[in-house]
């Protein structure tokens, strides 16, 4: 771990998003644990969750773990891009299966990368969380999704806050993506038009910059990612 420039989690590493991070960080020569469902081979250690298990015994084993995997060391970022996307109104069949799926698939792994970062950052290290545009407003055909995504959005602000909980100096940020361009996506809208998706490399290197402090946003910023024309700007909220 010493030969590396860095060190850095990213929770959701085996996602799409996330393995571009994970990737990203290793080609800078980073040292990268990822945490996830699955293992993600191209990183230096995986903690792989169970499913099966719940909030607090989730938090509990990932906790451990991160604990064993760094020992004295400290972590430059924690990087959460965990999550997932399902639909439906109050007057759907799944909608309260759906707003549970997710509030764990969002809430669950930002609270517990929360967790992970007041416990392992270094001081002026970075957090960074992942909400949507979507839920800066009323989302009545996917309201689970955008209710846990609003949530991700509460989050970051009291974090960022005096007393949040943070190493000094640290700063965390929430993402705010419109459509990231996934093979997913890719898949189930191929007639879109892919010049407004915002590209993966772009938010990966983005949180690299973050790592080395360069073009960090202000603490507790939530950045829109709006993409037009294949070019992505940040808009902060």
């Amino acid at each position: 771990m010493s030969a590396s420039i860095g060190r850095v989690i990213v929770y959701g590493g085996k996602g799409a998003l996330g393995n571009v991070c994970v990737n990203t960080f290793k080609t800078h020569n980073y040292w990268v644990g990822s945490i996830d469902m699955k293992t993600n081979e191209a990183a230096d250690a995986n903690i792989v969750i169970n499913s099966e298990h719940n909030w607090l015994e989730q938090e509990e084993n990932i906790l451990s773990q991160v604990k064993e995997l760094l020992g004295e060391e400290k972590l430059d970022g924690v990087i959460c891009v965990a999550g997932g996307w399902a639909g439906g109104n109050a007057s759907n069949k799944d909608f309260v299966k759906n707003t549970d799926l997710m509030c764990k698939q969002s809430i669950w792994s930002s609270v517990i990368a929360a967790k992970v970062a007041a416990h392992y950052l270094k001081e002026g290290g970075f957090l960074s969380l992942t909400g949507a545009k979507a839920a800066l407003e009323g989302t009545p055909g996917m309201i689970g999704y955008g209710m846990a995504k609003a949530a991700v959005h509460q989050l970051t602000k009291s974090l960022a806050s005096t007393g949040g909980g943070l190493p000094t100096d640290s700063l965390v940020a929430s993402i705010l993506p419109v459509t990231l361009d996934t093979p997913m996506n890719r898949k189930w809208m191929p007639k879109a038009d892919t010049s407004t998706w915002t590209p993966l490399e772009f938010v990966a290197n983005l949180f690299l910059d973050w790592s080395q402090n360069k073009n960090r946003p202000a603490n507790g910023s939530l950045l829109q990612l709006i993409t037009k024309d294949n070019k992505t700007e940040l808009v902060s909220e």
